[in-house]
């Protein structure tokens, strides 16, 4: 495959890097993410105990980090056309690793706190350059499977991260988890050193920075990409709630311990994969849409009815596998629909879509912790749940009033 003319692009990029190695660094970089935010989720309550802390305030750990990966994508996507790739992602490693470092000796919850924040938006350079450097390295079939090597990897990581988490805390403290972290960091630290620049200097961006940010605007215009927008965050953010308050739920309410909640959460994380993979099904991704958000709506109410009259782990865990299938196909389908409407600003519409899926994520989760986590969290899967239907009404009816206007 690395021989392949179509692979390498620019005359200045030297073929130093194998096809293996990208496929590999690539896919490591796109699971930045879910590591970030995922890992050290079966700790959560420890740290509470830790910092002496309510669940509320440690949750915000978790959503200010996912407020740095949604900002994160918007400020390193414009500043990897503009200076390269490699750079970047230096500044990125190197960012990350202080930010670990700074966590693991943080000695007040605030400061641990902010310093997520960084760490957030440390991870979101990963992120959204890894999806740079697969369209600049590879053409044609390579490119679809780069992609679809790197979308596997990202499937594991969120299976991996929680079990690799729970397993780390029978051994070692909270601070452990962060410790591994790090580790991570210093092999892609030492993996970005080994890459070779995959952006020639003469398709380099020359606007300013500011100026790239104004491809933004006419997405804001379009109805449908917007509907769409919406939907897979109200989505997004009953993902995150579930994220943020499982560990409490599944630990402190029910009794298991961490390793036992990263087996479950690994179980949960496939029933999404599950869900994505059956969206390819449904006649359209219109219907797709549609019965997922029916299913999110029915088994939210459901969930919210088992945490409040304490139903057994057995009901409460079978309706969250439906659940998370449900979010599986909305997840697939959504993202082609809004994708498929933004025309030439695709990159644009990632970087925005993904970015809103995360501040959505970071508003929702610290709200499950307050009060009854039992009550709160219920509701926060109802009025998302609501949210996403809502706007997936929305978006059929733009989609339907576009088609009308094109046949006059």
């Amino acid at each position: 495959m690395g021989s392949n003319k179509e692979t390498w692009q620019g005359n200045s990029v030297k073929r130093r890097n194998s096809a293996f190695f990208l496929f590999v660094f690539l896919g490591m970089l796109t699971a930045f993410g879910p590591f970030v935010t995922d890992m050290y989720l079966p700790s959560l309550p420890a740290m509470a105990d830790y910092f002496s802390a309510g669940a509320s305030m440690v949750q915000l750990g978790l959503t200010f980090s996912m407020l740095g990966l949604a900002a994160g994508q918007i400020f390193f996507g414009p500043l990897s056309d503009k200076y390269g790739r490699r750079k970047p992602l230096l500044w990125a490693m190197i960012l990350f690793l202080l930010s670990t470092i700074g966590c693991i000796f943080a000695p007040t919850i605030e400061i641990f706190v902010f310093l997520r924040l960084i760490q957030g938006i440390a991870g979101a350079g990963g992120i959204v350059i890894s999806r740079s450097v697969a369209a600049d390295k590879f053409k044609g079939r390579n490119l679809a499977k780069a992609l679809a090597v790197v979308g596997a990897i990202n499937g594991i990581a969120p299976v991996a991260a929680p079990v690799i988490g729970g397993t780390a805390l029978r051994i070692m403290s909270w601070q452990g988890i962060f410790w591994i972290l790090f580790i991570v960091g210093l092999i892609l630290l030492g993996a970005c050193l080994h890459f070779n620049e995959s952006l020639s200097r003469p398709k380099r961006s020359k606007q300013k920075i500011s100026k790239t940010l104004s491809l933004f605007k006419p997405l804001f215009a379009n109805k449908k990409y917007l509907y769409y927008v919406l939907q897979m965050s109200f989505a997004q953010g009953l993902l995150f709630a579930y994220i943020s308050a499982s560990p409490f739920i599944i630990q402190e309410h029910y009794g298991y311990s961490s390793f036992a909640f990263g087996l479950l959460f690994a179980l949960n994380s496939l029933a999404i994969v599950g869900g994505a993979g059956f969206s390819v099904r449904f006649k359209s991704q219109e219907h797709c849409v549609s019965i997922s958000c029916r299913g999110m709506m029915i088994c939210s109410v459901l969930l919210a009815l088992a945490l409040g009259f304490n139903a057994p782990l057995a009901v409460f865990e079978g309706l969250l596998l439906v659940l998370l299938f449900m979010l599986g196909l909305t997840f697939t389908a959504a993202v082609a629909l809004a994708m498929g409407c933004a025309g030439s600003q695709a990159g644009a519409a990632s970087a925005l879509l993904g970015a809103a899926g995360f501040l959505f994520g970071s508003i929702v989760s610290p709200i499950v912790g307050l009060g009854n986590i039992m009550i709160s969290s219920g509701i926060v899967f109802v009025v998302c749940a609501a949210g996403a239907s809502f706007f997936a009404v929305l978006a059929r009816r733009a989609s339907r009033e576009a088609s009308f206007k094109s046949q006059k």
